[in-house]
């Protein structure tokens, strides 16, 4: 299994970081396999699958260097840059790493992902250039429209996934991160099922990026910089709407209710507003008075203002859930 170890200060100074670039990379992804993993994902596909297969039709060149670079078990190292960690980078500014990698290293990180000799077609200088052309379109043209909101949606899976550490620790904030990886203990994270040697991560950043399409990958540029990109949490990407109890329903009135009841995780006000179908005023009325009961706090992340539930709130929740 891939596991590395991880020593006490790199685990502490480890940070949630968005990167636009890991999205476009996550929906390419998502294109590319062409089957959805939900009924959101089924729309998206539906909106821009067609345009993606009809421009790798007409550059067969591109076609053969993505087919190379994402595979499955393994994806090309330039293709997946490890953040930087610092800020937040612009799309463009992350993408000229790829950019810019050299021919060399592109032709022999294609080699590494198919475990062989690359097609004769791809003996050329412009590999990385047509990668990163590639995920420029597929930042125009099916994730940028749709950023803003994408956005607010990666910086409240961070701040659950944080307050889940803060409250529980290491297992309970990565167990369920992506598909076969586990906080096994005693700085010991297990990355994937892959039968590759354990990675030393001392002295280094350790980054988790969330994306919100069902793909995700580790990355690193060793000895500095460490990565795992991992897909939000399903509720925040399928934005599925919840059931009021009843109960709680005629305690605290069925529209504050419902928002008490969506705040398990973090969300801010526009996102409330979506996902109950209430104005905008309406949903500030019961977040204020949530807020003044101890039932919901807030906190800052990024742009956005998030909301989420407290113990008390929690406590409300499960007593209406399970009366005695």
């Amino acid at each position: 299994m891939g596991l590395w170890r991880i020593d006490a200060d790199t685990l502490a100074q480890s940070r949630f970081v968005i990167s636009p670039l890991a999205e476009a990379t996550a929906c390419l992804m998502a294109l590319k396999k062409g089957v959805a993993a939900d009924p959101g994902e089924r729309a998206w596909l539906d909106a821009h699958l067609p345009a993606y297969r009809e421009r790798l039709a007409g550059d067969p060149v591109t076609a053969l260097v993505i087919e190379a670079a994402v595979r499955p078990r393994y994806l090309a190292d330039f293709f997946t840059p490890t953040p930087l960690g610092q800020g937040e980078p612009s799309f463009q500014e992350e993408l000229a790493r790829i950019r810019d990698t050299p021919p060399g290293d592109a032709r022999g990180h294609l080699e590494t992902a198919l475990n062989g000799p690359i097609p004769a077609r791809l003996h050329r200088a412009d590999l990385a250039v047509r990668a990163a052309d590639l995920l420029d379109w597929v930042w125009t043209e099916s994730v940028l429209p749709y950023w803003e909101r994408r956005r607010r949606i990666l910086e409240a899976d961070t701040v659950a996934r944080t307050r889940r550490l803060s409250r529980s620790g290491w297992a309970e904030a990565l167990d369920d991160i992506r598909p076969g990886m586990r906080w096994l203990g005693e700085g010991r994270l297990q990355v994937n099922v892959h039968d590759y040697p354990a990675r030393r991560v001392h002295g280094a950043r350790l980054m988790f990026v969330p994306v919100t399409r069902r793909h995700g990958w580790v990355s690193w540029e060793e000895p500095d910089r460490y990565a795992v990109v991992y897909p939000c949490s399903g509720t925040l990407a399928g934005a599925v709407r919840k059931p009021v109890p009843e109960a709680l329903g005629r305690l605290i009135g069925p529209g504050r209710a419902s928002v008490l009841v969506l705040l398990e995780t973090p969300l801010s006000t526009t996102q409330l507003v979506a996902l109950t179908g209430q104005g905008l005023g309406s949903v500030g009325r019961h977040l204020k008075v949530l807020l003044d009961a101890g039932l919901v706090r807030r906190r800052r992340s990024g742009r956005s203002v998030l909301y989420f539930r407290t113990d008390a709130g929690d406590g409300v929740i499960g007593a209406v859930d399970n009366p005695e």
